[in-house]
């Protein structure tokens, strides 16, 4: 089978950071390099193709060494904001600059991309690069592991670890007050991460934004719990969870309302921590490392074997490649039926109305 060669071929990152990002830069230039393609790094996603110049980094075998592996973030950068179909045009009104970003693609010789990103960054890139019909693979990246079509995202995993890691610490100051500590966890759609993060660090409640619950039933729970023994209650919240009824005119986090929720109801002291970009930063995990190698490495095979519009993914411990049709119908929800909600349930976790444990 005849392969397909680049000159050069470009690669990104786009949407919010996490951990293992520069393992995939890193993977991606020593595989292209390794087939004597060239690689360019493209600064602050789409952003730094609006420069003039454009904002570029040239990546070789040498200059991503072993110690990219464990550095957090990008050393591309990355951005969340500027939609260049509607970019501000600094008179209060919006501009499509579409057209700018594509030509400053094809004017730096890139006749390849990978995009390492969310589904909404992969989405924006099939827009933006269809008129000029260049090949692209994309990798999904994010901590809410919500991508459609595969298991796990990168730095999903160590920002689980972070959670776990935060819950070991709050469950010690739990147990010396007797207190309920609500953590408030990333995650606007889907409960991956309070999911995950809450079974590894013990929770005893877990609020995704896939599962209605009842103040009054999580109430209950901690009376039971805590029963026979003056014992720590550790509650997980998605950020996207609704708020309690009380609460809603209130403008606070919901792990907040929750928190004073619960106190009302058991008469047990409650605080709460809010998470936030802690669960962003950081080196990666071996997991997240190891996965975006494998992504990485994947992408620049796919590109030489002709693919375009394909997103890497991890099924089943095995990386493989999906049409980005697939991964772009997100967000990905937690399953009822999925079998951590069934070992939540077996451990007692309280996880809202309508599941039944089994």
């Amino acid at each position: 089978m005849t392969e397909t060669t680049f000159r050069k071929i470009g690669v990104l990152t786009s949407g919010g950071d996490c951990a293992g990002l520069n393992a995939v830069i890193r993977a991606v230039t020593a595989a292209a390099s390794g087939r004597g393609w060239q690689v360019v790094g493209l600064r602050k996603g789409h952003l730094g193709l609006l420069e003039t110049p454009p904002e570029i980094m040239p990546l070789t075998a040498e200059t991503v060494r072993v110690d990219l592996l464990q550095a957090g973030g990008t050393i591309l950068g990355t951005t969340t904001k500027g939609d260049p179909f509607a970019y501000p045009d600094g008179l209060g009104g919006v501009a499509d600059r579409s057209r700018d970003v594509l030509a400053a693609i094809q004017g730096l010789g890139i006749e390849a991309l990978v995009v390492i990103g969310g589904d909404g960054s992969m989405r924006l890139f099939d827009r933006l690069l269809a008129p000029a019909n260049i090949p692209w693979v994309g990798v999904p990246k994010t901590i809410d592991n919500d991508v459609p079509g595969t298991e796990f995202a990168v730095g999903f995993v160590s920002a689980v670890d972070v959670v776990g890691g935060a819950l070991d610490r709050l469950a010690t100051t739990a147990a010396s007050h007797r207190r309920i500590m609500v953590l408030e966890v990333m995650g606007r759609d889907s409960g991956f991460l309070s999911l995950y993060g809450g079974i590894a660090g013990g929770a005893d409640v877990i609020l995704m934004p896939e599962v209605p619950y009842d103040l009054d039933r999580m109430a209950d729970h901690v009376r039971r719990i805590t029963h026979d023994r003056p014992s720590p209650v550790l509650v997980v919240v998605a950020e996207g969870v609704a708020q309690p009824a009380e609460e809603r005119r209130k403008k606070a986090n919901v792990g907040l309302g929750i928190a004073r929720g619960l106190e009302s109801r058991t008469g047990i002291d409650a605080r709460c921590t809010v998470l936030g970009h802690v669960q962003r930063g950081g080196s990666p995990v071996a997991f997240d490392r190891i996965l975006g190698s494998a992504f990485g490495a994947r992408a620049v095979s796919v590109l030489a074997g002709g693919g375009t519009k394909r997103m890497v993914a991890w099924r089943g411990g095995l990386v493989t490649d999906i049409p980005t049709t697939d991964a772009v119908a997100g967000p990905k929800f937690v399953s009822p039926d999925s079998q951590l909600v069934r070992t939540a349930r077996r451990l007692g976790i309280y996880l809202g109305e309508g599941l039944e444990a089994r």
